[in-house]
């Protein structure tokens, strides 16, 4: 295997490409990147807590509180008291379903496609490594740059 280093360098600018993609055509759409993200997340029909799509998306608590209130008022989303007392739900609203499954489309056909390219090469597994190896870095970068004093 090629040097560790490079190994990694490769995957940061392979990494650094796939958001750069997502950027650029949020940019492209009129849309940002974060409000992009956050109705990418309650696509899949579920309900998330801010608190949730803070910690999986990695988008700051006030970004989320900002496009929440955002797409409240243009009639996308709404908020909906959690188990915990100050736990707040988001929701799509019809016709935030209706707004995120237009937006959407071509980002999910242009993901299918690139998958199904990536797949006649590699293993599904590819997945699952990546999902892997993201844990390892992060528990790795808590242990020796977070946690370091």
């Amino acid at each position: 295997m090629e040097d560790s280093y490079e190994a990694i360098r490769r995957l940061f600018i392979a990494i650094n490409k796939i958001d750069g993609s997502y950027y650029f055509s949020s940019k492209h759409l009129g849309i940002n990147e974060n409000t992009l993200a956050l109705l990418y997340a309650l696509d899949d029909g579920g309900s998330h807590s801010q608190k949730q799509i803070c910690e999986e998306w990695l988008i700051p608590k006030t970004t989320i509180n900002t496009i929440v209130k955002e797409l409240i008022a243009d009639g996308y989303v709404t908020l909906v008291s959690g188990v915990r007392k100050r736990e707040k739900i988001i929701r799509l609203t019809p016709e935030g379903q209706a707004y995120t499954k237009h937006l959407m489309k071509n980002f999910y056909r242009a993901e299918q496609e690139a998958l199904k390219e990536t797949l006649k090469l590699f293993s599904p597994d590819f997945i699952k490594a990546m999902e892997y190896f993201s844990t390892q870095l992060e528990k790795a970068f808590q242990t020796n740059i977070l946690n370091d004093k």
